[in-house]
């Protein structure tokens, strides 16, 4: 069963750059037709789909943020990143990874989630 798990600061300085990075366990990344995702749920507000890093390696970016958003992996720690630049204290949210398939929202595996606090 494939397992992720978050991790990275809990706390980022406005303007600064925020990553995380998901560790996969369970399943290689590079399986085909999933998608790698990235979603994050603000306080008292509904998840938002970041974007996602496709088996073959191709990116997909919610047009909302993508602009500030980079997904990248690294196959050989069975790892994907996300980095989210120029932050706003509107960017303090709880950030997942997680798998989907057929579709980057089709998500079916989710990391347990981390708390990133924007604030000087």
């Amino acid at each position: 069963q494939v397992q992720l798990q978050e991790s990275g600061p809990g706390l980022v300085k406005p303007s600064q750059t925020l990553s995380l990075t998901c560790t996969v366990s369970g399943g290689s990344i590079r399986t085909n037709v999933y998608y790698w995702t990235w979603i994050r749920q603000p306080p008292g507000k509904g998840l938002e789909w970041m974007g996602a890093i496709y088996s073959s390696g191709s990116t997909y970016y919610n047009p909302s943020l993508k602009s500030r958003t980079s997904i990248s992996r690294d196959t050989s720690k069975n790892q994907f990143t996300l980095q989210l630049s120029s932050v706003t204290p509107e960017d303090t949210a709880v950030y997942y990874c997680a798998r989907a398939g057929g579709l980057p929202t089709s998500w079916d595996a989710w990391g347990q989630g981390t708390l990133v606090t924007v604030s000087s």
